[in-house]
């Protein structure tokens, strides 16, 4: 949906959303529970997962460039309704995903006042709806507005903030300072894997989910065949490292039974200054460390909202869905959004632990981002058998062996993952693997199906552009 401008997008901006949705610094303490061993589950995370959602994210992109994304290149390969579903599942799961990630703004932001806030509900849940509704606001100004302040916000307040992180934690590990991490060992990388840490596979697949966010700009970008293969290389080099890197410096000072998993970098970020006497430092950060949450939330506020326009637009949804403002801003599903998002997390103003929340939402969302990458790694499967033609700037190496190989791994992975996702964590007790299983399953349906119904009540007057495909 370009609207006839100009071209706003270069490799830069691209890869800069990508690292926005990707590269979040708020799941580095999920990580950082498990020390060395972190290093191991990226490892796996990397090989069965990031590397061939990079590889399919960047044949599918520019083999199918014309915007839509995720709904672009399933429906080329399955038809109308399988691209539905995979897009309202992608957007779906932003309406769980939404609170944690700012939770995680909130409880940062609370550093540059007070810490002890971040435990405070009532606190939490005002500064998150300020966050919510403030960047729907630049979300509603358009693509060009929306990819600046992410660029922006990517690099101030991930990058900066990641790379300081690290730089402290090697200051610290030099100082002789007493450290939380036993004594390093190649032993102690490998991952202890087990029926209770399986569910924390999910954690692997949501630190790198995202990757795929930039095909819906494609639209908006200057050189997509070119520019995208570029964007994805940096994107991905970035994240790795810095991920991490990160990871282990959080592991480094905060001891695990001390650790929050909203507020864990802010943790990591005080104990450091503490010992070097910078804790005039903290609240700075604070605002930085908010500021990349904000970029992160954009990059996922207005991408799937703009594949799921995009369906709306060939008739699939009410007029509703479809409608969009002068900058071309899908105004119709950010609004309902962020009014769903609003009511989702009032969970934070009555659920006593903002942890458990934080989990149970988490893991929602990865059961949801599951459908879509299967659907979408079985896209790129089928493509190369049905439109083996179609002109692809990046193809994935290998022929059809590379293809299987990467889209079979990816399959695979998330299937795997959706099954453990559906075993409660150890800290659990309470809660029966059967009964916890069937809130998840029941949530996840809820938030899947849809489509089925709108389908069903599909009505001619609902095409309001039946003259122009979103794909071609």
């Amino acid at each position: 949906m370009s609207n006839g401008k100009s071209k706003a997008l270069g490799v830069f901006a691209l890869a800069m959303i990508n690292v926005a949705a990707v590269l979040s610094l708020r799941n580095c303490p999920s990580m950082a529970i498990y020390g060395w061993s972190s290093i191991g589950w990226y490892l796996i995370g990397t090989i069965a997962f990031f590397i061939p959602l990079t590889l399919a994210g960047a044949e599918l992109a520019t083999g199918w460039p014309l915007g839509g994304g995720v709904y672009a290149w399933v429906r080329e390969a399955f038809g109308e309704e399988a691209g539905f579903v995979a897009v309202f599942c992608e957007w779906s799961n932003n309406l769980v995903w939404f609170p944690t990630v700012l939770a995680f703004i909130a409880s940062t932001f609370a550093y540059f006042l007070n810490p002890a806030l971040a435990n405070d509900n009532k606190f939490m849940f005002v500064v998150m709806m300020v966050a919510f509704w403030g960047t729907t606001i630049i979300s509603l100004l358009g693509e060009r507005t929306s990819s600046r302040f992410g660029s922006f916000g990517v690099v101030a307040g991930t990058i900066i903030p990641a790379t300081f992180i690290i730089v402290l934690g090697l200051a610290y590990w030099f100082s002789g300072d007493p450290i939380s991490l036993p004594p390093f060992s190649l032993s102690a990388t490998l991952p202890d894997i087990n029926i209770s840490t399986l569910p924390f596979i999910a954690v692997v697949v949501l630190l790198f989910a995202g990757m795929e966010m930039a095909g819906f700009h494609a639209l908006e970008v200057k050189n997509p065949q070119k520019d995208y293969p570029k964007a994805m290389a940096l994107s991905a080099i970035l994240i790795f490292v810095l991920a991490v890197a990160t990871t282990l410096a959080i592991a480094i000072v905060v001891p695990v039974n001390q650790l929050s998993l909203a507020a864990g970098l802010m943790q990591a970020f005080q104990s450091f200054l503490q010992s070097f006497n910078l804790t005039w430092v903290v609240a700075p950060l604070a605002l930085l460390v908010a500021l990349g949450g904000l970029a992160t939330l954009a990059s996922w506020l207005a991408g799937p909202a703009l594949g799921l326009g995009a369906v709306a637009a060939k008739g699939n949804m009410p007029p509703f869905f479809a409608r969009t403002n002068k900058n071309g801003a899908p105004t119709g599903v950010l609004i309902l959004q962020a009014v769903i998002g609003t009511v989702v997390s009032m969970l934070y103003l009555f659920v006593p632990s903002i942890s458990t929340t934080y989990w149970i939402l988490s893991a929602m969302t990865v059961l949801l981002l599951c459908i879509v990458y299967m659907l979408m790694f079985a896209a790129l499967i089928k493509l190369r058998y049905s439109q083996p033609g179609t002109p692809r700037a990046f193809k994935i190496p290998g022929g059809i062996a590379g293809i299987w190989v990467t889209g079979g791994t990816g399959f695979i992975a998330c299937m795997f993952t959706f099954l453990v996702s559906l075993i409660p964590p150890a800290n659990y007790e309470h809660m029966s693997v059967l009964a916890y299983a069937m809130i998840m399953l029941i949530g996840t349906a809820i938030l899947a199906l849809p489509p089925l119904v709108f389908l069903r009540l599909k009505k001619p007057s609902w095409n309001i552009q039946p003259k122009k495909e979103v794909q071609g």
